[in-house]
């Protein structure tokens, strides 16, 4: 059975899904997105990726292409015509479909569509050893902050984590570690957690929001600061935070084995209370 899927309004199996070539997302990466997980049929976080949503399409001049509650209704409705247990919903919006001009046009319709991808983001194997990653040169534009789907550095950065037997890559400018290609970065020194400020050269994450939150709610450290791959390197635990992954614990950089390979008490302690939390729904 194939799956169900969002475009502009209606619900359809995934192979009968169509956009038109002239889609601004298609020709010029005019568009954002978001990712929403999805634990025991219920979404996690949804209130943080619509108001992401929401100052990524304020950012770039690009209209909602629907109401604020229809957007929840639709992907409530795709969890439940797709009996999503577990996973997450990829939902794109872009400045719509017209003739091929750099400057926008005007009166066009943003288009949206949506699907869902079933994935282990309670149980996933993963996070039980940790994950090998490797550092990379950030080629990205200066406003990582919008959650664009320009993502060719990034896929270019995850191929080369792939390529050296990794799952991901975090991306170094002037020396100091940005993020992952599809993640947040943090180190933790002691009982500390360190990781990058908030700024243009990220994208503010719903699960480091969260994440903050609950080490606030628990007294764990967070110390906002750039960070070198070679402060990585001797680091006492690291790990990465995204939708998809949530808390993932990292034992190897580049080669180098973090913590003697094994996942350590801070990263451990966040990961639960943040699957604690999602469960609850």
């Amino acid at each position: 059975m194939s799956r169900i899927v969002y475009v502009n309004g209606s619900f359809v199996p995934e192979e009968d899904a169509k956009v038109s070539i002239f889609d601004r997302g298609f020709l010029f990466a005019d568009g954002v997105y978001e990712v929403t997980p999805v634990v025991n049929f219920k979404l996690v976080d949804y209130a943080a990726h619509v108001e992401r949503l929401t100052r990524s399409l304020n950012e770039l001049k690009m209209a909602w292409p629907c109401t604020v509650p229809e957007l929840r209704t639709m992907h409530e409705e795709l969890v439940v015509r797709n009996n999503l247990a577990e996973g997450i919903i990829y939902m794109q919006v872009t400045r719509g479909v017209a003739d091929r001009m750099f400057n926008f046009p005007k009166d066009t319709r943003s288009s949206l569509v949506a699907f869902p991808q079933v994935m282990k983001l309670v149980d996933n194997p993963n996070a039980r050893m940790g994950v090998k990653i490797v550092t990379t040169p950030d080629l990205r534009w200066a406003r990582r902050d919008i959650k664009t789907i320009m993502l060719l550095a990034p896929c270019l950065g995850k191929e080369e984590a792939y390529q050296k037997g990794a799952a991901e890559a975090w991306m170094v400018e002037d020396g100091k570690v940005t993020e992952g290609t599809s993640s947040n970065a943090y180190i933790v020194k002691g009982n500390t957690i360190i990781t990058r400020p908030i700024s243009n050269s990220i994208l503010n994450g719903c699960t480091r929001r969260a994440l903050f939150r609950m080490a606030k709610e628990h007294g764990v450290e967070i110390e906002e600061r750039l960070f070198t791959p070679e402060e990585a390197y001797a680091a006492d635990e690291a790990f990465l935070t995204s939708a998809s992954q949530f808390v993932m614990p990292i034992t190897e950089i580049d080669g180098k084995r973090i913590g003697g390979g094994q996942v350590g008490p801070v990263v451990r302690k966040m990961r639960e209370l943040f699957l604690e939390e999602a469960q609850r729904g």
